[in-house]
């Protein structure tokens, strides 16, 4: 599996040189940092809220949405047209594509997010990658570690592969999507345009186009009393 099989990056990404569309794209993780410390981070000349703190280098385009209150620890960077919402906690070696929006109460480490990626309420996005207009529901949280600590082992198409990581969170494709309160499991990979649907524990590999979902039975019945 190939990082291109998952992401279009966008022509005119800032750090496009970094990401080999050859590489696996668990490899594009380490590029993170690597691509941040080789950026020439220019001094905050805009007006920033009272109750936002901004620590280490940080870039914001000026036409973002800043919020009144919460954290942005560098390196980061933070596209064009992009909003953060109240309470926003970025913890450092986070890119942020054009028109996105990250979301009230939300936490984002160690993270790339193409261009028009959606995660408005909620979430925690560690150590995972989201393509272009990705997009996770309120709650759904992108879990980055094993209960053991152990390293994490990817699933694809063609069998399991070891990724070298022991924090791996999800790996989500152009235009996939995950449900409300859904939680993805270390190294989870959703192909393009793939769903999983809200209120599940959701692991392994989901090829493009496709949907993962648990049926419940829902029962009703008379109330004792």
């Amino acid at each position: 599996m190939k990082a291109g099989d998952l992401w279009n990056l966008p022509e005119d990404c800032t750090f496009r040189q970094f990401f080999n569309p050859e590489a696996k794209p668990w490899d594009w993780l380490p590029q993170i940092s690597k691509s941040l410390s080789c950026f020439d981070f220019p001094a905050t000349n805009f007006d920033v809220p009272v109750g936002l703190s901004i620590n280490g280098d940080v870039f914001i385009a000026s036409n973002v949405s800043l919020p009144p209150y919460g954290v942005i620890e560098g390196p980061a960077y933070i596209g064009s047209g992009s909003e953060l919402r109240p309470g926003v906690y970025i913890r450092g070696n986070v890119i942020v594509g054009r028109d996105c929006v990250l979301g009230n109460s939300s936490e984002y480490k160690n993270c790339l997010l193409l261009d028009g990626v959606q995660t408005p309420h909620y979430n925690y996005v560690g150590d995972s990658i989201l393509g272009n207009k990705a997009h996770l529901g309120a709650g759904a949280i992108l879990s980055n570690l094993r209960l053991d600590q152990g390293e994490v082992v990817v699933k694809t198409a063609h069998g399991s592969m070891r990724s070298g990581l022991r924090k791996l969170g999800g790996l989500l494709g152009d235009a996939a999507e995950v449900g409300c309160n859904t939680v993805l499991q270390p190294g989870t990979i959703l192909g393009p345009r793939s769903a999983v649907f809200p209120g599940i524990a959701f692991g392994g590999y989901l090829g493009a186009g496709k949907l993962a979902a648990a049926i419940h039975e829902v029962r009703v019945m008379e109330r004792p009393g």
